[in-house]
């Protein structure tokens, strides 16, 4: 059996323009289809036999609706990555990660991301190819990764798969920080990756690999077929499209 996280931490001193976008107190309290986008996720990560399922989560209102739903409250720490290393210490491996405002997420997206990671990764990231997003969603705007090999967006689905994830903690520090910036990310390959990637030789899988190995671990990226999951509401106009996907 495997155990899910969910990240809805605040954060701190931070106004969510989304949360007051939506007129509620915290993102993952927005009503979709009846549900809060928290119950929505749990509920994905439910029926796609995850469990236990924890969310990272201090806001009252936000733990009052986990504590509802019948979910393993833990405190979040100091940054997301922070969060999944207390996460991985409580619950052990494998862990899946995600996050509250995956307001689309579906079990059969998680059920396939789970089966396709590569046996013997001690991590996997699911990501998708720029055309897979665009044709099921031509309405987002993302951040894109742009690799030789494609195009790429984060589909805020991670798998943790053995113990020796823990060192991957230091890793998606690094990364958080230099998530809007990935030739920074690459930089830390040395020289030689880094031409590469400026010249447009290097793809997503030889990168997350190297990463990886820097850190200790088997690192593999695993592509999503599923446009959808890289649709996540960090923005107002997220929420609209959403919203508009589910009418």
């Amino acid at each position: 059996m495997s155990a899910a996280l969910i990240l809805a931490g605040s954060r701190s001193g931070a106004v969510d323009p989304v949360a007051t976008y939506a007129g509620v107190a915290h993102k993952a309290l927005i009503v979709l289809g009846g549900e809060t986008l928290l119950a929505r996720v749990a509920g994905a990560l439910d029926a796609a036999g995850l469990s236990p399922i924890a969310v990272s989560a201090d806001h009252p209102a936000v733990v009052a609706e986990a504590e509802r739903l019948g979910l393993t409250v833990l405190p979040p720490e100091a940054g997301p990555s922070a969060s999944v290393g207390a996460a991985l210490a409580a619950l052990g491996t494998p862990l899946l990660v995600t996050t509250a405002d995956h307001a689309l997420l579906e079990a059969e997206w998680v059920r396939r991301f789970r089966a396709d990671a590569p046996t013997g990764a001690d991590v996997a990231v699911l990501l998708a190819r720029r055309d897979v997003v665009e044709a099921a969603a031509p309405a987002t705007r993302r951040t894109w990764l742009r690799f030789a090999d494609g195009d790429w967006s984060g589909c805020n689905l991670f798998l943790l798969a053995t113990p020796a994830a823990a060192g991957a903690i230091g890793l998606w520090q690094a990364v958080e920080a230099d998530r809007k910036r990935p030739w920074r990310i690459v930089r830390r390959l040395g020289p030689g990756l880094l031409l590469r990637y400026l010249l447009g030789r290097l793809t997503l899988g030889e990168a997350l690999a190297h990463l990886g190995a820097r850190a200790g671990l088997r690192a593999a990226a695993v592509a999503s077929p599923f446009g959808l999951a890289a649709v996540d509401v960090d923005k107002p106009a997220d929420l609209d499209l959403v919203r508009t996907l589910t009418s």
